[in-house]
């Protein structure tokens, strides 16, 4: 698609705040209007319009993605998709450590041991862990939990909270940036351990290096856009 507005503009609406493109509003892929909740979300989705060359590039776009998302993917089943978020408390990342060796787990056991302890405190729940990669059952009560946590969220908190999930692998790294009890960065370092620790071991790949940069990317993208939610 290429670009053929000049002008990018943000307005209050009844519902929120809607971006227009030469005065007309904006609309999502299944054409409904693009109205977000927060003047700051309005505005970086409006930078990354105002940034378009002569073609549009989805993959420099996040929050416009994201926005996207939440209407068009989230909104009309919202408790289906949280449904499907929530179901990762059952095998969360931070709950399965390697049996070796001693360098690797003893970075999961201080990165994810935190992640746990914070989760034990904020929800008043417990966690099994084990080593290998044999699923073990969580307490009933940590599932319900983190579940009803999960499906309290709006369309938009959990398009962001997506992302977070699925790439980490760690519903409650997720829930930490959230809750900004953990900063973006310092979560990614934490659910990337596995990966950077292989790229580290067997040398550089530039094929892998690229995709974790990309994970990376989107990542920290869908952490930025659940801060310019409040």
């Amino acid at each position: 698609m290429k670009r053929l507005w000049k002008d990018v503009g943000v307005e209050q609406a009844d519902e929120g705040w809607a971006i227009r493109l030469d005065g007309r509003p904006m609309k999502t892929p299944a054409r409904a209007a693009l109205i977000v909740p927060s003047e700051s979300l309005a505005e970086a989705i409006a930078l990354e319009w105002r940034a378009v060359g002569e073609t549009i590039d989805p993959r420099a776009m996040p929050q416009t993605g994201l926005a996207n998302a939440a209407i068009d993917r989230v909104k009309p089943d919202r408790q289906a998709f949280a449904g499907g978020l929530a179901s990762y408390a059952e095998a969360d990342l931070a709950c399965y450590r390697a049996e070796g060796p001693a360098g690797l787990l003893e970075q999961q056991q201080e990165a994810w041991g935190a992640l746990l302890a914070w989760a034990r405190r904020r929800y008043d729940i417990d966690f099994s862990t084990t080593s290998g990669l044999m699923h073990v059952a969580q307490p009933a009560g940590t599932v319900d939990r983190l579940g009803h946590a999960v499906s309290a969220l709006d369309s938009f908190h959990l398009a962001g909270l997506s992302p977070l999930v699925t790439i980490g692998g760690s519903l409650v790294a997720a829930l930490a940036v959230l809750e900004k009890a953990i900063a973006p960065g310092q979560a990614w370092v934490a659910v990337s351990i596995d990966d950077r620790w292989q790229l580290e071991q067997w040398g550089s790949d530039d094929e892998a290096e690229a995709a974790l940069e990309n994970r990376k990317r989107d990542f920290l993208a869908a952490a930025r856009f659940l801060e310019l939610l409040d």
